[in-house]
């Protein structure tokens, strides 16, 4: 076999192989589409597809843009690239809609800032229970207690106006991050292993946050 033909099949074959690492491929979205598709759910919108990109801008000041996608898996990968525009932070969010006992459903999230990337366990920290306890200025070191280790930041400085490429892994209780390619970091928590995420979403606080290039893989 030729030198040249013997490398064209051992990258072909390295290619195979990492694809095969994410999984199965269950939905993605390259905006080309001149509307939102169908799939994506809107809550206080407004989504748009803007010069092939998705543009998701906060039209409510008592909430954030919201744009939605089921999933329906326990283990997922999510790769898309993103553009911070005039948002102040996108928020990637797991919700299990069945989930009842913590605020709207959250389960994880990543949170993309210009100065940080924040990674939550939101099953553990954002309960009911927890929320209630809240409201008693006497049970500000139990909160603290409960709710220790449940969320790790990450120090960065993301350029409004750069286009990012960012991976999100949820397997059993750990949720870890890439950016451009290169490790972030990690969290363990075990609401992270919440047996279902049916849904995925955006949430943008602030204007002309651009996605693109989305997609999701069940890891399971």
């Amino acid at each position: 076999m030729k030198p040249n033909a013997f490398l064209c099949l051992l990258l072909l074959a390295i290619s195979t192989m990492a694809f095969a690492e994410k999984g199965t491929l269950i939905f993605s979205d390259d905006f080309s589409a001149p509307e939102v598709g169908k799939a994506w759910k809107a809550q206080w919108p407004a989504l748009a597809i803007a010069d092939g990109a998705l543009n998701i801008s906060q039209a409510k000041p008592e909430h954030s843009a919201v744009g939605l996608v089921p999933v329906g898996k326990k283990d997922v990968r999510i790769e898309f690239k993103f553009k911070l525009g005039a948002a102040t932070g996108i928020n990637a969010v797991f919700n299990d809609r069945d989930f009842k006992e913590g605020h709207g459903g959250h389960l994880c999230r990543v949170s993309l800032s210009p100065r940080q990337i924040f990674l939550a366990d939101d099953k553990e920290r954002l309960s009911h229970a927890i929320e209630e306890m809240k409201k008693d200025p006497a049970k500000k070191a139990e909160v603290a207690k409960l709710v220790a280790g449940r969320s790790k930041s990450f120090p960065m400085k993301l350029d409004p106006q750069t286009w990012y490429q960012i991976a999100i892994e949820v397997i059993g209780d750990e949720l870890s991050v890439t950016l451009d390619g290169k490790p972030i970091g990690s969290l363990k928590s075990s609401g992270i292993a919440h047996p279902m995420k049916s849904d995925f979403y955006f949430a943008v606080s602030g204007k002309d946050a651009l996605f693109d290039d989305l997609k999701i893989w069940d890891l399971q």
